[in-house]
């Protein structure tokens, strides 16, 4: 066994969540270990659209629509940051997005649900808009719609990112401000120190800390249970596709299709319960490609270039996990599917209440315990 080496916290995981942590702690002065794994791991951020999303997002959870809205409102500055730290364009942009929808009936439970969806939460104001298929085209001339394109729900606080610049930015400031990174690392084991603190096995080497955050994707339930919370995950599986090189012609990312920086067109995604499965299919490429053709038909000369799969992190109720081990004070979990929106929260707010050792109220509704009387999953 190799001399061990002490930090202030040890973040196990160095996707977009753990990144976006281990990134607010060292910029905090904490000396932070960040232990990612290997290319070969299941990653979501392989798949992820890259939108920072909130209309519609948390219906029936008020308090989840609260976090996505106050992390929206935090991007602007955080994104600025992070492109003055480290000098990655992250092509970040927060003009609005839209959920385009065929037929009538699709607009109409569009609205109903966003209105639902406000009232849910009635302090915020109301910042999303029903538009009409003629006011559609008023909005986006360029786009040229197909006949079955009934409207779109407008949301004022939606963008998007380019989600690789945004993770290669995150570890790069967080090097830049004393951080520490191991990648190719299988963290095997945690436990708690006799006194306090606690020891992480990785690979052949032993590390310790005062703290342990666990932010593992769909490893956590695992390596959670070693200090004492249950934390219940399963993978969903997303397909995509994307396109050739366009020109221009989508200034505003959508639900569902957008074009990126690079001109490429982004379309997708599914949502499969289909285990650690990772394969794509031609049935649900079809029924992608064919509503993206549905809603802008140039698509239909497009060349399509890719169709991959991800696995997405979910817990049994699709919210968020942000807690201390009651067992193992601590060891904290951090578990989400919702990294991007929720990045600029983890990074500053979250960052600091883990700093601190102590929670903000308004996160006690995502405490693990939820689960304790949810038998199925």
């Amino acid at each position: 066994m190799n001399d061990i080496t002490s930090y202030d916290l040890i973040i196990v995981g160095g996707g977009v969540v753990g990144s976006s942590l281990a990134y607010g702690l060292a910029r905090a002065g904490q000396r932070v270990l960040l232990l990612d794994g290997a290319d070969s791991d299941y990653r979501a951020a392989r798949g992820n659209f890259g939108l920072v999303w909130v209309q519609g997002k948390g219906f029936n959870h008020p308090e989840y629509q609260w976090l996505s809205r106050h992390s929206a409102s935090m991007w602007p500055d955080f994104a600025q940051q992070l492109s003055a730290e480290t000098g990655i364009d992250l092509a970040y942009e927060n003009k609005g997005g839209f959920h385009f929808c065929l037929g009538e009936k699709e607009w109409e439970q569009r609205r109903a649900l966003l209105q639902k969806w406000h009232e849910q939460l009635p302090d915020e104001p109301v910042d999303t808009t029903m538009l009409s298929r003629a006011e559609l085209i008023q909005r986006l001339p360029e786009v040229e719609f197909g006949p079955d394109v009934s409207g779109a729900s407008y949301g004022a606080l939606d963008g998007h990112v380019d989600p690789l610049a945004l993770l290669r930015a995150l570890q790069l400031a967080f090097l830049k401000n004393g951080g520490t990174l191991h990648s190719n690392t299988y963290v095997s084991h945690i436990e708690q120190r006799m006194g306090g603190g606690f020891k992480v096995r990785a690979n052949e080497k032993q590390y310790e800390a005062a703290q342990v955050v666990i932010t593992a994707g769909l490893g956590t339930e695992t390596l959670a249970q070693q200090v004492g919370m249950n934390v219940p995950v399963r993978p969903e599986r997303g397909q995509l596709l994307v396109t050739e090189r366009l020109a221009p012609f989508l200034g505003f990312p959508a639900s569902g299709i957008r074009q990126t920086s690079q001109g490429t067109v982004m379309i997708g995604v599914t949502n499969e319960s289909v285990g650690f499965e990772l394969n794509t299919t031609v049935e649900k490429a079809s029924v992608m490609a064919h509503r993206a053709i549905s809603i802008i038909p140039r698509l239909r000369q497009a060349r399509w270039v890719r169709h991959w799969s991800c696995l997405r992190v979910l817990t049994p109720d699709s919210l968020p996990v942000y807690a201390e081990s009651e067992l193992c004070p601590g060891a904290w979990v951090a578990a989400c599917h919702s990294g991007i929106t929720l990045a600029a929260f983890h990074a500053d707010t979250l960052a600091h209440y883990i700093g601190s050792a102590s929670l903000g109220a308004e996160l006690s509704k995502f405490h693990y315990g939820r689960f304790n009387v949810q038998a199925d999953y």
